[in-house]
């Protein structure tokens, strides 16, 4: 029922904010539902296994982790990705891109192209250096790098850098994450640096937090908060 979902949704925000149990009052809070009303939709939800009952209060149940495996098997990353680019695409008209990391570099696992003709020429496969660059800047304060420059992009989310890997080339860079806050990737936005546009950055954090919300993640507290 449409009161049961609600329900669910409301403890999984909760549990995702705060803590992995709660009590029957913090329930009640939360939906603004009397304690018989949460009690009766409790039951439901943990005869199918979407709540569990504990001695310090309710936490999700089972249930979750099956449905959500396969949610997360119902498509590729590329279904998620390229989508999420080419709107990107659209809305800056520069070249957009998806790194991960691989072997202490980073790889371009997914890109769509610039319509302009003046544009970077990287292809999907291509290994970039991982101390140079928006894209290599953001995967590093993700992975414990120290220093100014990633304290900033850890608390903002996002970075503008000009002629950072490469003096005729700027770019936006945002992180992704996936089960959490497990760093999947980073969406970085290039165009050579006589175009770079400090309005796009909004673009590029707005693609990551839509990818990683399609992921099943989240953004860290000090990231974009």
């Amino acid at each position: 029922t449409q009161g049961v979902s609600s329900a669910a949704s409301d403890v999984y925000k909760r549990q995702s904010q705060d803590r992995a149990t709660l009590t029957l009052t913090e329930l009640s809070e939360v939906t603004g539902l009397y304690k018989s009303t949460v009690l009766r939709l409790l039951a439901s939800l943990e005869h199918g296994s979407l709540i569990r009952k504990t001695a310090a209060g309710y936490q999700l149940g089972s249930e979750v982790a099956r449905l959500f495996a396969i949610y997360s098997n119902s498509f590729s990353l590329e279904t998620v990705v390229v989508p999420a680019l080419e709107k990107l695409v659209r809305q800056t008209r520069e070249s957009a891109a998806f790194h991960v990391l691989q072997q202490g570099q980073r790889i371009c696992l997914f890109r769509v192209e610039s319509p302009q003709l003046v544009r970077e020429h990287i292809k999907v496969g291509d290994m970039l250096p991982l101390t140079r660059g928006a894209g290599a800047r953001v995967l590093m304060a993700f992975t414990g790098a120290e220093g100014e420059l990633y304290d900033t992009i850890r608390r903002d989310g996002v970075i503008v850098l000009e002629k950072d890997r490469s003096p005729e080339i700027s770019g936006v860079s945002a992180p992704v994450f996936s089960q959490g806050t497990t760093l999947a990737g980073a969406v970085t936005l290039t165009m050579p640096a006589h175009r770079l546009d400090h309005a796009h950055a909004p673009h590029v954090l707005a693609c990551a937090q839509e990818i990683t919300a399609l992921l099943g993640g989240h953004f860290p507290a000090s990231a974009a908060d």
